[in-house]
């Protein structure tokens, strides 16, 4: 590997999907430009395809409704991810149609859901801290809500002296890229132990599914990496998890994905925007109550590609799936004060302002 890196100065995040991961995109579209959560796995997983039933039809299935109030609507969500749940529930459950909506579950890439979210094509989208530095760069793009914790590990391999974030410090450390949520989370750590992650540690960056023969290899010492691929490396591998943003100090308790709403679809239709909340938000609701129920429906209706039962719900009882409004406000002030301490955000991004620009209250504004 020749691609050590130090941390920018301002990362410029293009964050990907593992397959059985996190929340993002389709993995049959990896462009040029890598997707959120967009990673393929030969480790967990083959590239997720398109569910079983009629998800890429509408689910006009599920209820049996002539009409919808808030007509048809198309949300990009297959992506392969675990935690991709909430889209996936509320599709299977009915809870978009008991809002009067007529969904549409399809693929895509970052750049197909940028400029979706732009014109208007898509109202929403399940994403990560990657849409922070979007909205930061001009993107019309507001958070309606936190879905849920956890989902990126900080793991180190059997025998090593890596005991604490402190003892990273020149150390080598793996990543899926340079720039990516995975780097900005582990930065975030080394931050908090009172490293510098632009100077005190080297980044190398691989494919997920080679993270483990880098540190085969002597190349990388440590890696950090979207699920399943650190619960894999604890389960089956004998690593240790240095840091679980679903457990950590610097994380716990807080969302690492968020529902966002396109700008410009609140300005035309707020009371429809506030409908598709209110069907992830009873989807997150039936999730938490339903971990097992969840992971056997994301494997029986094929929005995963594996048949492990246990681990999808393993890392879903992990996320605490709960759609919050005011407690999301309060991650993303959080998470602005650390990503602007590491670099991730610019360096003088003011809190209160960004939350300004970056937060709508979407059943506040409907009452």
């Amino acid at each position: 590997m020749n691609n050590k890196k130090k941390l920018p100065a301002i990362l410029l995040v293009t964050s990907a999907l593992v397959v059985v991961t996190a929340c993002g995109n389709n993995t049959a579209e990896k462009n040029n430009s890598t997707n959120n959560h967009n990673h393929t796995s030969n480790t967990a997983a083959a590239t997720a395809k398109a569910p079983t039933g009629n998800a890429a039809a509408g689910n006009s299935g599920n209820a049996a409704k002539a009409s919808y109030k808030y007509g048809k609507l198309k949300i990009q969500a297959l992506s392969g991810a675990v935690c991709g749940a909430p889209s996936y529930v509320a599709y299977e459950k009915g809870f978009f149609a008991e809002e009067g909506l007529d969904v549409e579950l399809v693929s895509g890439s970052m750049d197909t859901m940028k400029t979706g979210l732009t014109t208007g094509e898509f109202t929403v989208t399940n994403g990560d801290f990657v849409w922070f530095t979007s909205i930061q760069q001009g993107l019309d793009l507001k958070v309606i809500g936190g879905l849920h914790h956890g989902c990126i590990k900080l793991v180190v391999p059997p025998g090593s002296d890596i005991k604490t974030a402190a003892d990273l410090k020149g150390k080598r450390i793996g990543v899926d890229e340079i720039g990516g949520v995975p780097m900005a989370v582990a930065s975030v750590v080394l931050t908090n132990a009172g490293l510098d992650p632009q100077k005190d540690v080297q980044w190398l960056a691989y494919p997920l599914d080679q993270l483990q023969e880098g540190v085969k290899k002597g190349e990388i010492d440590v890696y950090a990496a979207w699920d399943p691929f650190g619960k894999l490396a604890e389960v089956n591998n004998g690593y240790t998890v240095l840091s679980d943003i679903s457990t950590d100090a610097n994380f716990a308790g807080k969302s690492c994905c968020f529902l966002y709403a396109s700008g410009k679809k609140i300005k035309e239709d707020p009371e429809r925007v506030a409908a598709i909340a209110r069907a992830y938000q009873k989807a997150t609701a039936w999730i938490a109550e339903h971990p097992e129920e969840t992971a056997k429906l994301e494997i029986e209706k094929k929005y995963v590609a594996t048949d492990d039962v246990k681990l999808v719900t393993d890392l879903i009882e992990s996320y605490h799936f709960n759609f919050t409004t005011d407690a999301a406000q309060e991650d993303v002030r959080y998470f602005v004060k650390q990503f602007s301490k590491t670099g991730f955000l610019k360096k003088d991004t003011d809190p209160e302002e960004f939350l300004k620009t970056a937060y709508y209250d979407v059943f506040g504004a409907v009452k």
